[in-house]
C-alpha cells in the first residue's frame, strides 16, 4: 500500500505539474517504477534478515545447518526474490489501472528479463550481507543506494554503451521495449541479452565470494552472532 500510495503521488502530481509530459512518459514510468520496487526488495531483504537473526539470536544457530549457511542464506535469497516478484507483479497491475495505460505482459519475457535484471542487484545484496556480519549496522547507507537505483534505471543505454555495464541499465532498457514496444526476450539483439546474461553471473559471483570472505571474517573475530 505505500509503494502504491507513492507511485499515486508521484504520477497525480506529476500530472498535476507537468501533464503532457507524464501523459507521455507514463509507459517508462511504470516500468521503472515497477523494477525500482523489485530491486530495492531484492538487495536490502537478505541484509536485513541477517541484522533480525543475529538481533533474536538465531544468526549462530543457522550457521551450524548441516547444509552448510551460504545455502541456507541462498535458499532464503529465492524466496525473498519470488515474494519480491508476486509483489511487483500485483503492484504493476495496479499501477496500469490506475494509469489507464496497459503495457504488454508476456510472462516468460518478463520473468527472464526480470530475474536477469535483479541477479546483479541480489549480487549487491551479497555484498552487503557479507558486511553486515562483520560490520553490524549499516543500515544507514541504503537510502542512498536506493536513489543510486533510480539514476541507473533512467540511464540512457541507447547513447552510452558503457552504460550497460553497470547494474538494472541494461536491464531496465530491456525491460522497457518489452512491456512498452511488445517485443519478447527473443526479440530483443542478441548482443544485449548475452552481456545481460554475462553481468548477472559475474555480479552474482562476486556478491557471494564477498559473503563467504565476509562469514568467514565474522567467525575469526567471533562476532558472527552479535548484534
Amino acid at each position: 500500500m505505500t509503494l502504491y500510495v507513492f507511485f499515486a503521488l508521484i504520477f497525480f502530481g506529476g500530472q498535476f505539474v507537468a501533464a503532457e509530459v507524464i501523459s507521455r512518459s507514463v509507459g517508462p514510468l511504470v516500468v521503472g517504477y515497477f523494477l525500482f520496487t523489485m530491486a530495492v526488495s531484492a538487495y536490502a531483504d537478505l541484509t536485513h534478515d541477517l541484522t533480525d537473526e543475529a538481533q533474536w539470536g538465531t544468526l549462530e544457530q543457522l550457521s551450524m545447518s548441516p547444509y552448510g549457511f551460504s545455502a541456507v542464506v541462498a535458499v532464503k535469497t529465492v524466496v525473498n526474490l519470488l515474494g519480491t516478484f508476486a509483489t511487483g507483479v500485483v503492484l504493476l497491475l495496479v499501477m496500469m489501472a490506475t494509469t489507464g495505460t496497459w503495457l504488454a505482459i508476456a510472462p516468460l519475457s518478463l520473468a527472464v528479463l526480470g530475474v536477469l535484471t535483479l541477479l546483479p542487484v541480489v549480487g549487491l545484496g551479497f555484498v552487503f550481507g557479507g558486511a553486515a556480519l562483520v560490520y553490524k549496522q549499516i543500515e544507514k547507507v541504503f537510502p542512498l543506494i536506493q536513489l543510486s537505483f533510480a539514476g541507473l534505471i533512467a540511464l540512457p543505454v541507447q547513447e552510452y554503451a558503457l552504460v550497460k555495464l553497470l547494474p538494472l541499465s541494461l536491464g531496465s532498457h530491456l525491460l522497457q521495449r518489452v512491456m512498452t514496444d511488445g517485443l519478447r526476450v527473443w526479440d530483443l539483439p542478441v548482443l544485449d541479452l548475452g552481456l545481460l546474461v554475462g553481468q548477472s553471473v559475474v555480479y552474482l559471483a562476486v556478491g557471494l565470494l564477498v559473503f563467504r570472505v565476509g562469514t568467514a571474517n565474522a567467525r575469526k573475530r567471533g562476532v558472527l552472532g552479535h548484534y
